[in-house]
């Protein structure tokens, strides 16, 4: 999602360019032409044609012609959009499956979306006389847009792994997909499950819970992360480290920054703040690659990128997961590998590499996205 929120913010900023898409071998398939687009999604592609949007398929045809004052892109085969002030939720032909009555409207997860509608409720003025008050309540729809979980809570997010975070009067529970409470509403922060956890926050502290609700991991943590691969980073006085879903120790509190972990690694600092260098352990905790780096990123597609030097003047290449240099250190950008290519910058331009470092498509985009469903979306001075 964070990813998503930088794009969308570039995308904005630098409206006066145009968008386009290249394939993998750098060609561009799709004339730049929109004033925004997204990744591919499902087939379409989001795009922005003056102050409408539409969506079009792999060829370039506008397949659902902009005319959308809003549009998401789409997710598990509809997609949510606005015309005026009415939502509505299309397919992949443009046809509108149905009309959304409610204030706001998500995209589906899980096959259900998150809706808000105002609610009349009974309550005492400041002379203590009832009066109906109206209040912002969110409920969950189906994809027949029928109410299944009726509006009651305050609050509430997507559904994972089968549950979703709710809150009632200020504190968060979780619901499965009947509406049912697995945990009641005593949290400060919920998160969203993942590898069957979920991270919380009670008696100021962060622990975990399981899908049934119960406490399995107690609230003695002052941060904390999801668990990836089946290990959570955790933070105690300023250092870093990694529990398994026991709350066991993997690697005691040792590090200055640390990482999730990727591909069965995970990239961790040591040393100072001010002189902080960053390495890899493994599962059990073991430094598999010395602390030699100034930036890291996780591993994706077996290969990571690395940088050395000065924030200012740092330049990054690629390892493999023995710690070898893979793709020299060159680029003042490098982004992860996704369907085998992955986004660098020099100077003040992006392009893309294969894993053997050969430039795909050289720099010549001011910005560009990761590759989704073989196309990515890219952009250029207008």
């Amino acid at each position: 999602m964070k990813k998503l929120l930088l794009f969308l913010l570039i995308s904005l900023t630098l409206s006066a360019d145009k968008w386009g898409f290249i394939d993998k071998t750098g060609k561009m398939v799709i004339k730049p032409q929109f004033d925004e687009a997204l990744p591919f999604s499902d087939g379409l592609a989001r795009v922005k044609e003056g102050k409408k949007y539409g969506y079009i398929d792999k060829t370039g045809k506008m397949v659902i012609e902009p005319q959308f004052d809003e549009a998401l892109s789409f997710s598990e085969s509809l997609a949510k959009v606005k015309k005026g002030y009415k939502y509505a939720y299309i397919d992949r032909t443009g046809k509108s499956i149905f009309e959304s009555q409610y204030n706001l409207a998500w995209a589906f997860s899980e096959g259900l979306a998150s809706v808000q509608v105002w609610k009349k409720k009974d309550s005492p003025d400041k002379t203590g006389k009832t009066v109906e008050k109206e209040i912002l309540r969110y409920g969950y729809i189906d994809k027949t847009g029928r109410m299944v979980i009726e509006p009651q809570f305050g609050r509430v997010e997507d559904f994972s792994e089968g549950l979703a975070v709710v809150e009632i009067d200020g504190d968060n529970g979780y619901i499965d997909k009947t509406g049912k409470i697995i945990a009641k509403p005593q949290f400060t922060i919920a998160k969203d499950f993942s590898d069957g956890l979920a991270l919380v926050k009670y008696s100021g502290k962060y622990g975990y819970i399981d899908r049934t609700g119960k406490i399995v991991i107690k609230s003695q943590f002052e941060r904390a992360w999801d668990f990836s691969e089946g290990l959570a980073r955790v933070k105690k006085i300023l250092k870093y480290g990694y529990i398994g879903k026991t709350g066991k120790w993997v690697a005691e509190l040792q590090f200055v920054e640390a990482r999730d972990f990727s591909e069965g690694l995970a990239a961790v600092g040591t040393g100072g703040l001010r002189d902080c260098k960053y390495g890899y352990i493994d599962k059990t905790g073991k430094m598999v690659i010395e602390p030699q780096f100034d930036g890291t990123s996780d591993f994706s597609e077996g290969l990571a990128a690395v940088g050395i030097g000065e924030l200012l003047n740092c330049k990054y290449g690629y390892i493999d997961k023995t710690g070898k240099m893979i793709i020299k250190l060159q680029f003042d950008e490098a982004g992860s590998f996704s369907e085998g290519l992955a986004k660098v910058k020099k100077g003040y331009k992006y392009g893309y590499i294969d894993k053997t470092g050969k430039l795909i498509a050289k720099p010549q985009y001011v910005w560009a996205a990761d590759f989704s469903e073989g196309l990515a979306a890219v952009k250029i001075k207008d």
